[in-house]
């Protein structure tokens, strides 16, 4: 294994599966993504896209079971806070502070068979910050 290369079953190349699994969906639905995996001092969006005139923070959580419960309940307050804080940073830095936003959340579920299932919550949350 190279450097910075995750083994096959670990959390972050499941997450990276989920980021362009949600991707495509989100394409296919009529989104436009405008940017991917934005990090800032204090928080993270996985995806920054724009549906008609909204911009739309998504946050993306994937599993392979239901172990720690559905993949939507880890987007806890302090979740939140942190994609809040990255969505304000992210409109200021691309000027858009007067742009229609929101939260949404795809929780994507790996099933055993190789086939997954995609669960889009749009307004999932409100800015919690």
């Amino acid at each position: 294994m190279k450097g910075g290369e995750k083994p096959a079953g670990s959390n972050q190349s499941v997450g990276a599966v989920g980021e362009e699994l949600a991707t495509a969906f989100l394409q296919r639905a009529g989104y436009r993504i405008v940017e991917r995996n934005f990090r800032c001092k204090g928080g993270e969006a996985d995806i920054v896209a724009r549906h008609g005139k909204t911009l739309v923070f998504v946050e993306v959580k994937t599993r392979r079971s239901l172990t720690y419960g559905p993949p939507q309940l880890a987007v806890t307050s302090f979740k939140q806070r942190q994609i809040s804080k990255a969505a304000l940073t992210w409109l200021a830095k691309n000027r858009q502070q007067d742009a229609p936003a929101r939260f949404d959340v795809i929780a994507i579920m790996l099933l055993a068979d190789g086939t997954h299932r995609i669960e889009h919550i749009p307004n999932a949350f409100d800015l919690a910050y």
